[in-house]
């Protein structure tokens, strides 16, 4: 008989390396790093809670709405401003007025509803409009009442080759009109690239 009896020779446990510890204690690490930052997440959602307002609407001008309480600036799209003019076989004619009666015509008196989360600097949601089945924001475009502010951009070459709405003639772009007659910064594009980048400016903004 074995002098190591029936259970044969005894095992000896190595000693654990101070390679697997490290790696030990980096994988507790990245596990803490990883919880949190789904708490900084659920944290910041809050910041980013898409709005939705719908009902009748106000009609203000050719690119902004009132629901109920909530004035709406539709996102991607910057109409000729209520009282710019543009020029057309030689003489002016009020496009400002006219982009405002095209928005009139697509909703067709039928209940608006618009979503968004961002704001813009006069405190007013940016929104995501339809009424029925008309994606607003992107028909004013197309229309060409409204030219791409950020979004749109397919749309507007569409019109622009149509000679449809302001394109039929020339006329001033609403950022610059607003520029030269109005005191006020410069309003930023809203489009789907500005607002990725505006959430991720805003969920890193406490670091």
């Amino acid at each position: 008989m074995s002098r190591f009896g029936l259970r044969g020779p005894r095992r000896r446990h190595a000693a654990r390396s101070p390679r697997s510890l490290r790696f030990k204690l980096l994988d507790y690490g990245l596990a803490i790093l990883v919880l949190g930052l789904l708490i900084l997440i659920a944290a910041r959602l809050d910041r980013f809670e898409t709005r939705k307002e719908q009902g009748m609407a106000i009609v203000n001008d050719g690119d902004s709405i009132t629901l109920g309480a909530e004035r709406i600036r539709m996102r991607g799209i910057d109409a000729p401003e209520y009282q710019q003019t543009c020029r057309k076989a030689g003489a002016d004619y009020p496009c400002g007025k006219l982009a405002r009666q095209s928005l009139v015509r697509l909703i067709a008196g039928m209940p608006v509803s618009c979503s968004g989360w961002q704001r813009d600097r006069y405190g007013r949601l940016l929104g995501d409009c339809r009424a029925g089945d008309t994606d607003l924001n992107r028909a004013q475009v197309q229309a060409g009442w409204a030219v791409a502010f950020g979004d749109f951009e397919t749309e507007e070459a569409v019109a622009r080759a149509a000679k449809a709405g302001i394109w039929a003639g020339t006329f001033e772009e609403p950022q610059q009109w607003r520029d030269s007659h109005h005191d006020a910064p410069v309003e930023k594009k809203h489009g789907l690239l500005a607002s990725f980048g505006d959430a991720l400016r805003e969920f890193f903004r406490f670091w």
